[in-house]
């Protein structure tokens, strides 16, 4: 099964929708076999969950999204998993154990509304 997991340097993105980047990665027989990491194409209503969709997802990992990129990602078939946080390598391990849970979102409804790749503000919780 291939799984996107936004990305922003090593580490999961809180935004799916303005990250720089989506980590794809196959699991197979609980293994990962295949992983790389693809630019993000552009925020825009529909659009990711589309792109993601034509590159074989199944499932999206994520740290925060709004309930319409979620049935966005519904429509498509691929499955939304949202409040997670750590590392890339970390969430890898954990979906190949099969174990990896989500929470709640970290982004408010409506924090990304109007906004593209390039927004520097973030509308979640610092630590």
């Amino acid at each position: 099964m291939r799984i996107a997991i936004s990305t922003e340097g090593r580490y999961v993105s809180p935004h799916f929708g303005r990250c720089p980047s989506f980590t794809l990665v196959d699991i197979e027989n609980g293994k990962a076999v295949k992983r790389i990491e693809v630019e993000n194409p552009g925020h825009s209503p529909g659009y990711i969950p589309q792109f993601l969709h034509e590159k074989g997802v199944k499932q999206i990992v994520c740290g925060g999204m709004g309930a319409r990129a979620q049935g966005f990602f519904k429509v498509m078939g691929i499955k939304t998993i949202v409040g997670v946080d750590g590392g890339i390598d970390e969430v890898i391990e954990k979906l190949e154990k099969g174990m990896l849970e989500g929470g709640e979102s970290s982004c408010t409804p409506g924090a990304g509304r109007g906004y593209g790749v390039e927004k520097v503000e973030c509308d979640h919780a610092h630590e």
